[in-house]
């Protein structure tokens, strides 16, 4: 049967987790007879996962001897895991804090996306959505404050009561991270139904007609297709406040999307660059992959559906690891 559905293919990946760590060892030490064989263990982002697991397929293919045990959970957790040691490398979603440079962690930036506000397909205002848009500040006042709490409040039109049904995430992650910085708040401001993940949070919009939530650009979309997924809509944000949508402002395909971020008519954030995260360091297996991931594997990153980064930053990110 062929899997035409992004999410379906996380959410398959996913359950095969244990069978991507094909020996089961849960480092890089792991003791073996030839200096270049082991496990690499890596956890964290949602965001970042999808790209790893191809940049794991293709590196393998040159690099049998090596296995990697990879699992999501957020970008929390993969912060949580690297400066613990219980992993070589987490995915992390959002910038890294000087407090947590201070616990020794080294980080070096791999590729962007992006994370869009997210309606459903049904969407009782989507007509005049389209049409104008919202504002940063309208966002603001459903996330953060609640003062807008209908979708006829929102478009100005006292005839629609409909209620205004807000997800977020309930886990730690960089998205939550990155949609509250570009609201100016931090994520635990977040008003909403907490949902767990990336496809949990899309699957609740997708439910709800009523809905709006946000997702990394990668579950919203359709892999094969590059249209969004059954049932939901990119919500289009009027950045520059002139009350209708312009070129660069709706994202009705995964091609529009990556050129607005691109572009930098999608700003940062939403954008961010994504990253990888070791406790101190890395050295042999680790810092071998990792390097490949700057070089060889940025091949790879336009066609899983993220943005490559200028070539200046990613010799930056090389100089790092010498």
């Amino acid at each position: 049967m062929k899997i035409r559905s992004f999410a379906r293919i996380v959410g398959f990946l996913i359950i095969l987790s244990p069978v991507i760590s094909s020996c089961g060892s849960a480092s890089q030490t792991n003791p073996d007879d030839n200096e270049n064989a082991g496990t690499i263990t890596i956890s964290g982002a949602w965001a970042l996962y999808p790209m790893m697991i191809r940049w794991q397929e293709e590196y393998q293919k040159a690099n049998p001897e090596i296995s990697f045990d990879i699992s999501a959970g957020g970008a929390g957790k993969g912060m949580a895991d690297a400066l613990a040691g219980a992993v070589d490398i987490g995915m992390v979603s959002r910038q890294i804090f000087p407090e947590e440079v201070e616990k020794g962690a080294f980080w070096v930036s791999v590729t962007e996306d992006a994370v869009f506000p997210t309606i459903n397909q049904e969407n009782p205002v989507w007509d005049e959505l389209v049409r104008k848009g919202v504002t940063q500040d309208d966002l603001m006042k459903i996330f953060v404050s609640g003062e807008i709490t209908t979708w006829g409040q929102l478009v100005g039109s006292t005839e629609i009561a409909d209620p205004i049904h807000v997800f977020t995430r309930s886990d730690a992650c960089g998205a939550g991270a990155t949609w509250a910085e570009y609201l100016g708040v931090v994520q635990e401001d977040l008003q909403g139904v907490g949902v767990y993940g990336d496809p949990g949070l899309l699957d609740a919009v997708i439910k709800d007609p009523l809905s709006i939530g946000y997702n990394n650009l990668n579950y919203i979309f359709d892999m094969g297709t590059g249209e969004p997924l059954p049932g939901a809509r990119v919500l289009p944000i009027d950045f520059n406040e002139n009350h209708e949508i312009d070129d660069g402002e709706i994202y009705e395909t995964k091609v529009m999307a990556i050129n607005g971020v691109v572009s930098g008519k999608y700003p940062s954030p939403p954008a961010r660059n994504l990253n990888l995260v070791m406790q101190g360091k890395p050295s042999g297996l680790v810092k071998s992959f990792i390097t490949w991931i700057l070089t060889e594997g940025q091949q790879f990153v336009d066609e899983t559906g993220y943005v490559a980064l200028p070539q200046d930053l990613l010799d930056q990110q090389l100089e790092k690891l010498n």
